[in-house]
């Protein structure tokens, strides 16, 4: 049974003159692909003000730790909240969160059309849908042509025999072996796991009228990527569907939402930008609505199951999962600080959260065969030491989970 949400207007013109410039970027020379990049919203209250990861987690039923540490970066003091249990305590077991994949079949209106020259944008109405459940013969080759059915067999949610360098790590799911790599000092060879049990939904629709969402094809591409705002679709869509979802999903749970192709465009006073493919966020849900009333701090994530080809080949398939998976374990309500660190990744200046995706997007970690067949994409992601400072308490002492970072975060960020 499908579920349908329906947008209120926007700013429709601001998305149309973005995807004018998007055309003659990727039409240049200079730029063949798009640009990739994701986003985290720090945890607030229903009043829509901030808390801190420790006021977050008290107010969850997610399974998180508290955790303390001196940074050798800085010589200051910094607190989180982890999801899982405390790799610096004892008696390792098992952590399993419950992890709702709800395939989300968009539908826009418009489509964005070049001139010969590409630089020269009009639109046309016409209907294009976005449908993760449904096969694309044109991105894959059958019977790996399924998104949503990739994204269930992938290493996500399937174990495989990770090695990190010379250590094996476990037979396990990824991101899991990447919390083993992260915290091998304490956790190596126990018990010691943090397991997603995912399983997927019946697909809810999103229909965007006119301008609010915009179909376009980019040179080279095998199908075309969707580009809709941000902010609508932070503060209508994802809303929407957390209270049309609530009898599947509570705050113990991690719901991912699985778009196709889509990616989430922002507008702001400092101009237009794109492209959005991953997104996570922790909101305090209506008292009306959650299903527990004293643990309404609910995660979840926006994911884009990309095989566009308009971005470079390393962003792909699940590599834009395992970035927001990875970041939602490490800091599942977007503020976890860290000493400021910058000018790496899809981060240009400087920025201060534990963010383990952020300071390597578009670097993977070799491809991974699953069951199925399929060579999957995973970003290779920054371990704990390498924000918070050497030595590195992580597998092999490394500072990334495929050995690019070779030292920490260095001195303190200041170059805006």
């Amino acid at each position: 049974m499908k579920s349908a949400v329906t947008l209120s207007r926007t700013l429709a013109v601001a998305l149309f003159c973005l995807v004018v410039l998007l055309f003659a970027g990727a039409a240049s020379a200079q730029q063949s692909q798009l640009q990739a990049y994701t986003a985290v919203s720090p945890a607030t209250d229903a009043a829509g003000n901030p808390l801190t990861a420790a006021q977050a987690a008290a107010n969850s039923n997610l399974a998180t730790f508290n955790y303390t540490v001196v940074s050798s970066r800085d010589g200051n003091t910094y607190s989180g909240s982890m999801v899982g249990q405390d790799p610096f305590g004892a008696s390792f077991t098992t952590t399993t969160v419950d992890t709702p994949i709800i395939p989300v079949i968009l539908i826009t209106n418009t489509i964005a059309v070049a001139s010969p020259n590409g630089k020269i944008l009009t639109t046309k109405p016409g209907v294009t849908v976005f449908d993760p459940t449904a096969p694309d013969t044109a991105c894959f080759t059958s019977p790996n042509d399924v998104p949503v059915t990739l994204m269930a067999q992938s290493p996500i949610f399937q174990p495989n025999a990770f090695t990190f360098g010379p250590t094996a790590v476990g037979d396990t799911q990824y991101l899991d072996a990447f919390q083993r790599g992260n915290f091998w000092q304490s956790v190596g060879g126990t018990g010691y796991h943090t397991l997603l049990n995912g399983h997927v939904l019946p697909a809810v629709t999103v229909n965007l009228p006119g301008k609010q969402g915009l179909a376009a094809r980019f040179g080279g591409t095998c199908g075309p990527l969707a580009i809709v705002d941000f902010d609508v679709m932070l503060r209508q869509v994802f809303n929407k569907l957390l209270v049309s979802e609530g009898a599947n999903i509570d705050s113990s749970k991690f719901p991912i939402f699985l778009f196709y192709n889509t990616v989430m465009a922002t507008n702001s006073s400092g101009g237009s930008n794109c492209c959005i493919l991953g997104f996570h966020n922790a909101v305090t849900q209506n008292a009306a609505v959650a299903p527990d009333k004293a643990a309404r701090v609910q995660t979840y994530a926006f994911i884009d199951f990309e095989a566009s080809g308009a971005f470079i080949p390393s962003i792909h398939d699940t590599s834009i999962a395992a970035h927001e998976v990875g970041e939602w374990m490490d800091d599942p309500f977007g503020n976890n600080p860290t000493p400021a660190w910058g000018h790496t990744g899809q981060v240009g200046a400087c920025q201060g959260n534990l963010e383990v995706g952020d300071p390597l997007t578009g670097t993977n970690f070799p491809p991974v065969t699953g069951a199925n067949g399929f060579t999957y994409h995973l970003q290779e992601l920054a371990f704990f030491s390498w924000f918070y400072g050497a030595p590195s308490i992580a597998v092999n002492g490394w500072f990334s989970d495929n050995n690019t970072f070779k030292t920490d975060a260095g001195p303190v960020c200041t170059k805006h």
